[in-house]
């Protein structure tokens, strides 16, 4: 709770996935993926209550495993790959029979996103008076020195004239929603069916190493080098 403003943890977790099978319970440096979400939320300072959105199971048995309150099984209605996210959170908070002023998703496949992330985005979500809250991080190459390509492979026009010869520190920083974090209060969620509102939305600005979104094998594998490389600076402090 914060200043008497109750808030929800959504963690939503499907039993398909194409890219990665299984992946919300692979072990990561010992433990289920969607493990890494359940403990950041459970540390939280402000959050009320932790749930799991699943239609899977197993995915069930392993988050109650690790403390997560599971209340319901997601409809398999919700659960294709078409489904989106805040539909999944408009079920939860219906099916609740709590009430609850903010809800939170967090995503199991930011395993590195921490319980001080969490904190400081609710803090900064009061503190703006905001609406919604979402986490981005710096992107690692920036969009000015992309473009499609057609069949031809051919690079003509590929650059604006503008940046191509500037060096990568000269361009302009861009930011991407990492999918961390999302916040925005009930009623809003409940009206717009969104937490993209069109006013009273901030960033909140992550780190890219607490952004790693794991939706492939690579992906999963600088997620465990990243965890073990922090767990080794822990034991030499």
């Amino acid at each position: 709770m914060y200043n008497e403003r109750k808030i929800l943890a959504i963690i939503p977790a499907r039993g398909g996935s194409k890219r990665l099978p299984r992946k919300n319970i692979l072990s990561l440096c010992g433990k289920p993926l969607i493990a890494w979400s359940i403990d950041a939320a459970k540390n939280s300072k402000y959050i009320d209550r932790v749930i799991l959105s699943s239609d899977d199971e197993e995915i069930i048995s392993v988050a109650k495993a690790w403390g997560c309150d599971v209340p319901f099984v997601r409809p398999k209605a919700l659960a294709e790959d078409t489904t989106r996210s805040i539909d999944v959170v408009i079920h939860a908070c219906t099916t609740l029979q709590e009430s609850y002023d903010e809800v939170i998703l967090l995503q199991p496949t930011s395993p590195l996103r921490t319980s001080e992330d969490i904190d400081s985005a609710i803090e900064s979500f009061y503190a703006k008076k905001a609406t919604s809250v979402i986490g981005v991080c710096e992107m690692e190459h920036s969009p000015l020195w992309a473009n499609t390509l057609d069949e031809s492979l051919s690079m003509e026009g590929f650059l604006d004239d503008k940046y191509n010869n500037a060096r990568s520190q000269d361009l302009p920083t861009y930011y991407r929603i990492n999918g961390a974090f999302y916040m925005s209060k009930v009623t809003s969620v409940m009206q717009e069916e969104t937490f993209f509102v069109t006013k009273d939305i901030y960033a909140h600005l992550m780190s890219q190493e607490h952004s790693v979104d794991i939706d492939t094998k690579l992906d999963f594998i600088v997620a465990s080098a990243i965890l073990k490389e922090r767990e080794q600076c822990q034991h030499t402090i």
